[in-house]
């Protein structure tokens, strides 16, 4: 890791740049898509069900939140980051929704900046995650790991893997030894559970075997197919390191696929990664989901219509949602999960490869 990698400035300029371009520029995948499209939710022409009496709620790690919505964990650590947090909050608060901070290594580096990913004011009552890299989680006492939850009273910590991200990036990490033993003993020295979340380039069985052998508790498989954080480190980058990030710009496992390898081992999954609209989310859903995530929407409805345009994304999703349980005669989530549904040729030949269990 270069030496200004942790840089309070740079980590600050860092978090501008990536609001700016993921709210400005084009940073999704290029030909991979989430591999959601090769699935079919079969229509149900006579459902006996009142869709305002549909039950969204679910179990979570010991909660059962009010809806299986989450907006995923995208920033902190700078002004225009404490804003769309609090929105952002202030919604899930209002319309029951789960949601996740940002990395907080800014936080970690400068004390100052915790007020960023403060939130509970606003929203006393979501299940609310924090967030830190796996590198970094390699680098912290398992106290200051407790403190990053305590001090914005999470529910939860994600630990994120991102080499993918991180090999693009200027002055990203370059050594990712002791990830496994760094969620280990997250797992065994905190009092919250453990997430591992990827951040865009998914989750193979692989590295779920592995991640089971840990114990943690949940995954966010972060799919291909959605945002690229290869690509918008590929965008801010100055050096050669752009034109690699160009190379990889699709690079990673659909999100499709990465969720059902997630299911086959068991684990309680976050599925995310592309997810735009309400059919993508009830489609993750019906997959085995336990909440659907995302970020890119969020922060482009925040960003360009506030509070207001964070609300009106809130209720299509959970609208679409409703309507796609009520077209498929399910009357809660768990009937979702059992509703007919054909799968497609592109996503059987991922579930077909030798390497699923």
């Amino acid at each position: 890791m270069s030496d200004d990698h942790d840089d309070p400035a740079l980590l600050e300029e860092r978090k501008i740049d990536h609001l700016r371009l993921c709210n400005e520029e084009r940073v999704e995948a290029r030909e991979r898509t989430t591999l959601l499209e090769d699935v079919w939710l079969l229509h149900d022409s006579l459902p006996e069900l009142d869709v305002d009496a549909i039950d969204l709620s679910v179990p979570f790690l010991g909660r059962r939140l009010p809806t299986p919505l989450m907006i995923s964990g995208m920033t902190g650590g700078a002004k225009e980051a404490a804003r769309v947090n609090r929105i952002l909050a202030e919604v899930a608060q209002s319309r029951g929704l789960a949601f996740g901070v940002g990395s907080q290594r800014a936080m970690l580096r400068d004390p100052a900046l915790t007020h960023t990913y403060a939130v509970r004011d606003v929203a006393p009552d979501i299940f609310l995650c924090g967030n830190i890299g796996v590198v970094q989680a390699a680098a912290c006492s398992s106290q200051e790991l407790a403190d990053l939850v305590g001090v914005i009273g999470a529910d939860a910590l994600c630990i994120h893997l991102n080499p993918g991200q991180e090999i693009v990036q200027d002055h990203g990490d370059r050594d990712f030894r002791g990830g496994l033993d760094a969620l280990r003993r997250a797992v065994e020295d905190l009092a919250v559970p453990v997430i591992a979340k990827e951040t865009g380039c998914g989750l193979g069985p692989s590295t779920l075997r592995r991640l089971a052998s840990c114990g943690v508790a949940a995954v966010d498989v972060s799919g291909s197919g959605g945002t690229t954080w290869v690509g918008v480190e590929a965008l801010r980058s100055r050096t050669h390191r752009q034109r690699i990030g160009d190379v990889l710009w699709d690079w990673g496992i659909p999100t499709a696929a990465s969720l059902l390898y997630a299911r086959r081992e068991g684990f309680p999954t976050i599925a995310s990664g592309g997810l735009r609209d309400g059919l993508d989310m009830a489609k993750a859903l019906a997959l085995g989901a336990s909440l659907a995530s995302a970020a890119l929407p969020w922060l482009r409805a925040a960003m360009s219509g506030g509070r207001d345009g964070a609300l009106q994304c809130a209720d299509t999703l959970l609208d679409t949602l409703r309507a796609v349980c009520l077209l498929t005669g399910s009357r809660d989530l768990l009937q979702l999960q059992g509703c007919p549904r054909r799968i497609g040729p592109h996503l059987r030949r991922w579930l077909a490869d030798d390497d699923v269990p």
